[in-house]
């Protein structure tokens, strides 16, 4: 008799497999020795566990359908139960229960995702029923809205589908929002030349009062009435192409009739304010030569009798204002600045504090000499070396403060 751990060959030549119930004869062999027999039935289990391992390897890494996992399972545990082979059976009926473990575990997540599809189905058909049911209650752009429509229809037959009732309710919804956008842009259209024929009479009226206009003097108000014209023109819609553009021709001629007209006037006053340009030129120039600042109250007095011919010469051209006025601003700035550092200067009480500060340093310096000269005395190293740090300190303070204090002696 010949044996290993999972079977044994009987004296008979009967080949027997060890299993959880107890033993079970698997075959027969009387054509050679024992371990050959046993070497053949083993054999038959390592094809068994190959069949195991590739499933195992399936099931891991690709993705079985999880009915097809089931039956491939089914039959291997057949297989297995009534194998003819020598080997432990047991766990490999254990690592098929845990592939029919995964199996299920696998369907819990196809079952999962599907629900999740449908949900985010039916998210995708309810955007597009909204926006259907916002085009068919608001859109007043029939072309764009009619095309959105249609891509909407498109993106419906391209979406998953959700479950029946939920389909069909969405998709009536859908009809809906189409018919009720094809009925408002009917009526709209069957309206249209009433209200074309409405603009027309209201723009008619306003070129009516634009050719009163053209012919005006009265520049700012008359100005004003072109761009209230216009406003009105704009809010009253469009007539029909040929209508528009022949009002229209209308309109911009009195406009241009009247802002050319504008122009002009303008232009001839603007020329007969170059000499006051060039006049403000030369008080601009005398007053740049007061820069820079040395002597603020002669600066100030020069720059009053200045300002005072500036104002007396009247208007410059609107071209040339904001660079004159800007040069003038900018000396009178330098003056003020002047003045202020003047005051600043002569300021007692500023003086007084520098003056204090000073001599608030040089007292505490001599103090912390005299400390200095004490703790090199003693060798007191680090008492000498916190001395030294204070006095560098200190002194550096003394050559700010005293500049401060010069600056009010300049």
């Amino acid at each position: 008799m010949s044996t290993d751990p999972w079977g044994r060959v009987d004296d008979d030549g009967t080949v027997y497999v060890r299993t959880a119930e107890g033993e079970r004869a698997v075959g027969s062999w009387q054509a050679g020795e024992p371990e050959e027999a046993l070497a053949y039935f083993r054999r038959k289990y390592d094809e068994l566990a190959t069949q195991v391992e590739l499933l195992e390897q399936r099931l891991r890494g690709t993705d079985l359908p999880p009915a097809q996992a089931e039956a491939s399972i089914v039959k291997l545990r057949e297989a297995v139960a009534n194998a003819n082979a020598v080997g432990d059976l047991q766990a490999l009926l254990t690592r098929l229960e845990t592939l029919t473990e995964l199996v299920a575990k696998r369907r819990e997540e196809i079952k999962a995702a599907r629900e999740q599809a449908r949900a985010e189905a039916r998210a995708v058909k309810e955007r597009i029923v909204a926006e259907a049911e916002r085009i068919a209650a608001e859109a007043t752009h029939w072309k764009s809205g009619g095309e959105r429509l249609r891509q909407l229809v498109e993106e419906w037959k391209a979406a998953e589908r959700v479950d029946r009732p939920t389909e069909a309710a969405l998709w009536k919804r859908l009809s809906a929002a189409r018919t009720a956008f094809a009925k408002r842009r009917k009526a709209y259209f069957a309206g249209l030349d009433e209200h074309r024929e409405q603009v027309r009479a209201e723009k008619e009226r306003i070129v009516a009062e634009a050719e009163a206009l053209a012919d005006s003097t009265d520049w700012g108000p008359t100005a004003g009435a072109y761009r209230e014209l216009m406003r009105r023109w704009k809010a009253a819609g469009r007539a029909t192409r040929e209508v528009e553009d022949e009002l229209w021709g209308r309109f911009k001629a009195a406009q241009d009739r009247f802002f050319q007209a504008r122009a002009a006037a303008f232009a001839e006053r603007d020329a007969s304010l170059r000499e006051n340009a060039e006049a403000k030129e030369a008080l601009l120039a005398e007053a740049e030569k007061l820069l820079p600042v040395t002597d603020a109250r002669a600066a100030r007095a020069a720059l009053r009798h200045i300002l005072e011919r500036w104002e007396a010469i009247g208007p410059v051209p609107r071209d040339q204002r904001d660079r004159l006025e800007g040069g003038l601003r900018r000396v009178d700035e330098a003056v003020r600045k002047a003045e202020e550092a003047e005051w600043k200067r002569s300021n007692p009480e500023a003086r007084a504090r520098a003056q204090d500060a000073v001599n608030q340093l040089r007292r505490s310096i001599d103090q912390l000499e005299a400390r200095l000269s004490r703790a090199k005395e003693a060798g007191r190293e680090k008492e000498i070396k916190e001395t030294e740090e204070a006095l560098s300190a200190r002194r550096l303070w003394l050559r700010e403060a005293e500049r401060t204090l010069a600056e009010f002696s300049a």
